[in-house]
């Protein structure tokens, strides 16, 4: 199951070694400041004034980093890519 937790949880997951981090910000926002330990998977690979490029390998480089029966927190800046990554994450398991 799929919940949204606040920053004081994520934090209380993250503490209990029972979970990983995957962090959707494109590479640069990555590289400014991430929490330790997070894996960093891009949503995006840019953002134009034409829209928004999605990576197209994003489900398939995040199974490479964890099995499908894996606990993760899939987190980002405001929380809309995460929302976004993770719906297309649990389409990806539900489809298999």
């Amino acid at each position: 199951p799929v919940q949204s937790v606040d920053p004081e949880a994520a934090c209380a997951l993250l503490a209990s070694e029972q979970y990983g981090y995957v962090d959707v910000r494109m590479w640069e926002d990555f590289d400014k400041g991430h929490v330790a330990g997070a894996r960093n998977v891009p949503y995006y690979l840019s953002v134009t004034p034409h829209g928004k490029e999605r990576n197209p390998h994003f489900v398939d480089q995040v199974a490479a980093l964890h099995a499908k029966e894996d606990r993760f927190l899939v987190g980002c800046r405001s929380g809309v890519r995460s929302r976004l990554a993770t719906a297309d994450l649990v389409a990806a398991v539900s489809t298999k």
